[in-house]
């Protein structure tokens, strides 16, 4: 639920099977959006009232249960070892990064995700130190999302998901991708692979307890906002649109520059400082 603060993370694996019920309850226990939501509408959020009853579901599980967790794990682990786990897993999630940067015509960026996951696999110690960083060998983190972005799905309604949080039509579309291009999926452990699951869930969680105290106001809209943003910067890989006032082909008008104007204001500054001289 807190994707949109961190995404250098990799896709959790949740499965429920009672998961259809609580969505009922939720829909059931939910009244209709106040006409203030409806005036404020975001073109983005066509369903926000949904996402919100979402939302707050996911709100008060992260409460009572991911984030006291969380804090018990920060509290009790060193720091060298929560540096360490937190980059075995982005190391896994450089498979993901590899993968689609092929499907999106990269393949320089797949080259460096492929290096980076083989130098911390080997050197790295199966990922708990990062050497490719520190030999300057960076990637774009990419995942399906982008990936559909990149082939034309470029705008996306907004969506908030029961356990996963913030997303949107497009990425939710791409999550079965992201999740079976997981290496930790295909552990055959059922033990080993949910213990490394809710290990990635509460290291990524205790990693954004700081972050949390970013938020202000309204709680949905700025986290809804927030991650919207952080994905379209993700797609455009950084880039922020072009700026007119950068741009050769921005003209000035003569008009924004009559002398006229400036007369003006000297004739209003003499009259004023003639009053102020004969008082």
């Amino acid at each position: 639920m807190w994707q949109w603060l961190s995404n250098d993370k990799t896709t959790l694996s949740w499965r429920s099977k009672g998961l259809p019920l609580l969505l009922v309850a939720l829909l059931a226990s939910g009244g209709c959006a106040s006409t203030q939501m409806a005036e404020n509408a975001n073109p983005d959020d066509p369903w926000e009232g949904f996402n919100r009853k979402v939302f707050a579901f996911n709100d008060v599980l992260d409460r009572y249960a991911l984030k006291p967790v969380a804090k018990g794990y920060r509290t009790i682990t060193p720091d060298p070892v929560e540096t360490g786990v937190g980059n075995f897993f982005s190391n896994l999630g450089e498979v993901r990064t590899a993968l689609n940067s092929v499907l999106q015509g990269k393949p320089a960026n797949a080259g460096l995700a492929t290096s980076r996951f083989l130098i911390n696999s080997t050197v790295g110690i199966g990922g708990l130190l990062d050497y490719a960083t520190l030999m300057e060998i960076t990637a774009d983190k990419e995942d399906f999302g982008q990936t559909l972005a990149v082939w034309g799905w470029d705008d996306s309604r907004y969506l908030v998901l029961p356990f996963f949080g913030p997303s949107t039509l497009r990425d939710t579309t791409g999550l079965p991708a992201d999740i079976a291009a997981y290496p930790v999926t295909y552990v055959e452990d059922d033990t080993v692979r949910i213990s490394l699951t809710a290990l990635n869930l509460i290291d990524t969680r205790a990693g954004l307890l700081d972050q949390e105290e970013l938020i202000r106001g309204d709680r949905y809209r700025f986290i809804r906002d927030a991650y919207l943003q952080s994905r379209q910067f993700e797609v455009r890989d950084g880039e922020l649109g072009d700026d007119p006032f950068a741009s050769d082909t921005f003209d000035f008008d003569d008009s924004d520059f009559d002398d006229s104007n400036f007369e003006d204001s000297d004739t209003g500054d003499d009259d004023v400082g003639g009053e102020n001289s004969a008082d």
